[in-house]
């Protein structure tokens, strides 16, 4: 068993436990994740990132991460490879003679 797959089994684990299922369509998997990743943004407000509490991140991380690996689960998605796939694809669109050093998005390189 992968790293992947253990921790999707632990997650869908504990939603079952909890007959959590019926709550955990695609739509709202997606809006959970917005919401963590707020609480992970809010961590951050008003502050430079060296004063954000480093435990509260990784609880908030972890709760994007846990939404994110259901809502892959959800659709049958390999979580390795689309992210392999991702990088693939961005490295087309931001190539390095081009991107190095710089933030500009990928239409305007």
């Amino acid at each position: 068993m992968t790293d992947i797959e253990l921790i999707t089994s632990k997650l869908l684990q504990f939603r079952d436990e909890r007959d959590w299922a019926q709550f955990h369509n695609p739509k709202d998997l997606a809006l959970a994740i917005n919401v963590e990743a707020g609480e992970l943004l809010e961590l951050f407000l008003w502050k430079d990132a060296a004063s954000a509490n480093e435990e509260r991140v990784k609880e908030e991380l972890a709760d994007v991460l846990a939404f994110a690996f259901l809502l892959a689960h959800k659709y049958g998605l390999d979580i390795k490879q689309i992210i392999l796939d991702k990088i693939e694809s961005n490295g087309r669109k931001y190539p390095v003679d081009k991107s190095k050093g710089n933030a500009r998005k990928y239409n305007e390189l």
